[in-house]
């Protein structure tokens, strides 16, 4: 299986530092012209089918995707969704605690996803995909959180191993190759190039 993984645009609430999880989220204008310039990238390439998580600014950025790939099957799902970040949601990362190295808050909410469920979500809707599509072209249109799991999962690190994985980038796009036995080659990691031309 050949997996692609993208992250929404740019929103307004990443530019105000402000934590999403599972709120809507709005592209910002600079967000938009990233996915256009995703969607011109991805034009020419061959998709079978599309998952897309199925919050507002990953919809929207999957929107612009398939105008260019109008007979592909998409499916907009609550598997490919950020982590429910339970009271965080909407606040910004300063009235939380925030890592600014590491780019975490420094302890869990009380409510919402705890990093093992969020991570065994992510795990089993992967597993069930690669099951199922084992020989097709299978993009992932999610967000930073899920996307860092996916390559996690897929590289064989834990959830307690996510520091592992770079910081993923709005409309960012990474490939692997997969086979039957989960043993995988990278063929881009994190790329937006695209962004670079008009």
């Amino acid at each position: 299986m050949e997996l692609i993984i993208t992250r929404h645009g740019e929103t307004l609430e990443n530019i105000e530092g402000i934590l999403q999880g599972q709120t809507l989220g709005t592209l910002s204008p600079n967000g938009i012209q990233q996915i256009k310039k995703l969607a011109k990238r991805l034009k020419d390439k061959e998709i079978d089918f599309i998952f897309s998580s199925d919050l507002k600014r990953a919809v929207d950025t999957t929107k612009e995707i398939i105008k260019y790939h109008p007979n592909t099957k998409v499916s907009y799902v609550k598997e490919l969704r950020e982590k429910d970040l339970g009271e965080f949601q909407g606040k910004k990362r300063d009235e939380i605690g925030w890592d600014s190295k590491r780019l975490v808050a420094l302890s869990e909410p009380k409510s919402g996803e705890t990093i093992d469920i969020f991570y065994n979500r992510i795990e089993n809707f992967l597993n069930k995909i690669i099951e199922k599509y084992h020989n097709k072209k299978v993009l992932f249109v999610s967000h930073g959180g899920v996307s860092k799991v996916l390559i996690a999962v897929i590289r064989g690190k834990n959830c307690r191993e996510l520091d592992s994985v770079e910081r993923i980038l709005n409309t960012s796009i990474t490939i692997f190759e997969i086979d039957k036995n989960r043993r995988y080659k990278n063929l881009s990691l994190n790329c937006v190039e695209h962004l670079n031309y008009p």
